[in-house]
């Protein structure tokens, strides 16, 4: 299983918007590098949940439940999307300023490339985020 990080601003799209709803698509993606992140999800994948630019933390944990198919708001084709249902919410946020002061985390990609909308996340940084999260699945 892999794991990712996918990020929403929640005046768009929030996690507790995905939690009533009990399933989404996630569209939108129009950047090449995070559309080949999508295409890369396995049905069974988890991924964080990331509250960007308002809240900026990770609040929830996601399940790839559909793999890769095109996106119907993409006029050209190019681009497609999965589905993605809530598992879990963090027992506590975890703010974008503590990944970043970890020196665990420094090599992490929200840290790395921090406009990228849907990003892979390794077993070993699942785990210390998890960790911080106060989180277990």
């Amino acid at each position: 299983m892999a794991h990712w990080l996918m990020k929403s601003e929640p005046f768009k799209y929030s996690w507790d918007q995905l939690v009533k709803d009990g399933r989404t698509h996630w569209d939108g993606v129009r950047n090449y590098q995070a559309a080949n992140n999508l295409k890369a999800m396995k049905i069974g994948d988890l991924a964080f949940f990331y509250h960007s630019n308002e809240g900026v933390e990770i609040v929830g944990i996601a399940k790839i439940v559909k793999e890769y198919y095109p996106d119907p708001s993409d006029p050209a084709g190019k681009f497609g999307m999965v589905d993605v249902a809530p598992v879990k919410k963090l027992v506590k946020p975890v703010p974008l300023k503590a990944i970043k002061e970890d020196p665990r985390l420094t090599d992490i990609a929200l840290v790395r490339q921090s406009r990228l909308s849907v990003q892979p996340v390794s077993d070993e940084h699942w785990k210390i985020l998890l960790e911080m999260g106060e989180t277990s699945l």
